[in-house]
């Protein structure tokens, strides 16, 4: 199988580490050549600045990697080619060509993954299995926060040049941070309203809202409280699910998730497997990805949920007190 990859920033050049760990070697690079990170990986590759050129070795998968701004640029015409696509989360910056990205797919015939690893965390699938088997009764309400001060994601970088900064390339803390908003419809249902309020109380010197709060409320009646920042230090992203008949919490300090059920009044931890990192995330993300490219499996999160978690974050961004937009 022929992969391709767009874009090789750091979560570019994971996805390359990655697919070199699972075997993969015949791996195709597209990019602009303005990343700051050192080519060394790189070598070995063949590598395109063109995009028709890129596509004419007629890749079978795409991995969208470059700035939320431009996966579109990207994903209409190798979706038009028939490939299949890995899109980093989100989708794009707005909704203007995602109904484009849908009748290209629907023409190519090609099958899309939205990166959002957080759905292959074991501590969140375990919240997800306690919910389905009504471990905690009917769920009442979710609060997800995750602040992280964002000078510290790339040591040696200006953090004010990456994409997470710039609103023409799709940054701000709602869009670079919209794990939640995602993780929160697979395990709570779909939102059906929103309240919020975004800001920049920081000091970072951006043109992006550094912070955001949500209200959701979602269609089985229960709802929901989003915290994000790009301020917080030590860093702190944590889930907790309140229920008729108990709790559920999960921290990804350590990866666990653990339940209280009212009728037994003590914490039950579960497992996590032997060596567990974040890049497991990223491993078991892309081996989804190649079975999906080789037919054995369907999408965890298909470009239908991506669309809809992008409406969600959009929705919170334009601080739209109602429907999803």
């Amino acid at each position: 199988m022929k992969f391709m990859i767009a874009g090789l920033g750091s979560i570019g050049r994971r996805h390359l580490r990655n697919l070199r760990a699972l075997g993969e070697e015949d791996i195709l690079l597209y990019r602009s050549g303005r990343s700051t990170l050192q080519d060394d990986e790189l070598e070995g590759h063949i590598t395109e600045t063109e995009l028709d050129a890129a596509l004419a070795y007629k890749p079978d998968a795409v991995i969208v990697s470059n700035p939320t701004a431009l996966h579109l640029d990207v994903a209409i015409p190798a979706a038009e080619a028939g490939c299949h696509l890995l899109v980093e989360k989100p989708i794009s910056h707005n909704l203007d060509r995602v109904d484009e990205l849908l009748a290209a797919v629907k023409r190519g015939g090609g099958k899309v993954l939205v990166g959002y690893q957080f759905r292959f965390h074991p501590g969140l699938q375990a919240v997800k299995r306690w919910l389905m088997e009504g471990r905690i009764g009917k769920p009442i309400s979710a609060h997800a926060h995750w602040g992280e001060y964002l000078p510290d994601w790339h040591p040696g970088e200006d953090y004010r040049q990456s994409y997470a900064s710039r609103r023409d390339l799709g940054g701000g803390v709602v869009l670079t941070l919209c794990h939640p908003f995602d993780y929160l419809r697979w395990l709570m249902g779909e939102v059906v309203f929103i309240t919020s309020w975004t800001g920049q109380i920081g000091k970072l010197d951006l043109d992006v809202e550094d912070i955001a709060e949500a209200i959701l409320e979602f269609d089985s009646g229960a709802v929901g409280h989003v915290h994000l920042d790009y301020l917080q230090r030590p860093p702190a992203h944590r889930l907790e699910i309140i229920g008729t008949e108990g709790t559920i919490r999960w921290d990804n300090a350590d990866g666990y998730a653990t339940i209280c059920r009212s009728v037994e009044g003590k914490w039950e931890s579960s497992a996590l497997p032997d060596g567990f990192d974040r890049n497991a995330l990223f491993i078991a993300e892309m081996k989804h990805f190649i079975d999906i490219a080789s037919g054995d499996e369907e999408p965890a999160c298909s470009l239908d949920g991506g669309v809809r978690t992008l409406r969600v974050a959009l929705s919170v961004l334009l601080s739209e007190n109602g429907d999803l937009i």
